[in-house]
């Protein structure tokens, strides 16, 4: 009876620990971004709201941003709509994040970035010919917020383009 009970418990010991891997692993920290945000703060020196919906798409594959200022233009359009796609290349061990905005003049050949996740971060690097692109994607588990900080790289050196947090709606 003895053995039988240590043999349980070992059992469920690494059946737990397996469960706690697989949660544990890039898909578990993208999950917390799912929902619908509000997200507020500067962004190139202006003070600005967004909406943010966050949902996983095509067999969860890829995280869905879907971006769009409260702002409107002269047409009375949100200022600014971005759809964003993140994925996490297993065999590569990164992310992968391809960003489309209503800014971008069209192509898509600098926007995606590649990470190599960072404990609660993504640290994401776009490189193009105009100069490279940080954008960090932090998670804070204790508020349940996200904060993105977006730096420019000219020459080597960094310019705050903008720090923004995400709450739930």
């Amino acid at each position: 009876m003895k053995a039988t009970l240590t043999i349980l418990a070992l059992v469920a010991a690494i059946a737990f620990s397996a469960f706690a891997q697989q949660t544990a692993g890039p898909d578990a920290l993208l999950d917390h971004m799912t929902g619908h945000w509000v997200l507020q703060g500067m962004i190139a020196g202006r003070e600005t709201t967004h909406d943010v919906d966050v949902e996983w798409v095509l067999g969860h594959e890829y995280l869905q941003l879907h971006e769009t200022a409260r702002e409107k233009n002269a047409q009375g359009r949100a200022a600014y709509e971005a759809i964003v796609y993140v994925e996490w290349d297993e065999a590569a061990k990164e992310y992968r994040c391809l960003w489309l905005d209503s800014t971008s003049g069209g192509g898509i050949g600098g926007t995606i970035a590649h990470a190599r996740g960072d404990g609660d971060q993504i640290p994401f690097l776009f490189k193009s010919r105009g100069g490279d692109f940080h954008t960090t994607f932090a998670y804070n588990k204790n508020s349940d917020t996200w904060q993105w900080i977006m730096d420019g790289e000219d020459g080597g050196k960094l310019a705050p383009f903008a720090r923004v947090k995400l709450t739930r709606k």
